[in-house]
């Protein structure tokens, strides 16, 4: 069992894979190969989310582009009696999402899990949830093909592309679909967040303010500039 994970891991393959787990927001996710592996500005994403909503009692969250669930289940976790919801197209990855397991750290605190759905949300005449919400997430695909080369080999021959990649000719067509569900369901007085390119940060910035969120704006930290659109 050692040899082989040697093995893969001479591959190249991500540590995170051979042992099947990663380190998010202080605790331990399910990681494999049909989701990403957490990065810290989506921790740092994480964390500025749980600021957000501190002083509500209730609330409910969406998690657009789910994942392996870790923003999701942060929330859910990080705010026990919050209802949260993630979407995510791949099967496979909404597996690991619901695989999870934070049964005792739930039981100790009275949070509830997350529910996850599949859907398309390129799709906008799909329907996955009801009502409003008060926290919208989202970290979509957002690299160009044309910034492959500069990728190393545990991220480009190991995680899932379809997460990672979009056209050259349409970076931006993940945004505008966030932009318009955010529309659709954003409470009045909620709040989204999203983690984008920072190469594309002026041109991401636009498509939220164009679709009405005039007051959007970059949240920046002293890490992570331009990672991040508050709107």
């Amino acid at each position: 069992m050692l040899e082989s994970a040697l093995e893969r891991l001479q591959s190249g393959e991500p540590v995170q894979y051979v042992l099947g787990k990663a380190e998010f927001a202080g605790r331990t996710f399910k990681v494999g190969a049909g989701v990403l592996i957490p990065r810290p500005e989506t921790e740092y994403m994480a964390i500025e989310a749980l600021r957000l909503v501190e002083s509500r009692k209730s609330v409910r969250v969406l998690d657009l582009y789910t994942g392996s669930g870790c923003l999701a289940w942060t929330l859910a976790l990080g705010h026990p009696g919050a209802e949260v919801i993630g979407v995510d197209i791949s099967e496979k990855a909404l597996e690991i999402a619901r695989g999870q397991d934070f049964g005792t750290e739930m039981e100790a605190s009275g949070a509830v899990a997350p529910t996850f759905v599949r859907s398309d949300l390129l799709d906008l005449d799909s329907s996955f949830a009801d009502g409003q919400f008060d926290l919208i997430l989202s970290n979509p695909p957002y690299i160009m093909e044309q910034e492959k080369p500069q990728m190393r080999i545990n991220v480009l021959g190991f995680e899932p592309h379809e997460a990672l990649f979009v056209p050259d000719g349409d970076p931006l067509l993940h945004y505008r679909a966030v932009a318009a569900w955010s529309r659709r369901l954003l409470a009045p007085q909620g709040a989204g967040l999203s983690e984008i390119n920072d190469r594309l940060g002026k041109e991401t910035l636009a498509v939220f303010r164009s679709a009405g969120f005039k007051n959007a704006e970059f949240l920046l930290d002293s890490e992570y500039q331009f990672r991040h659109i508050l709107y």
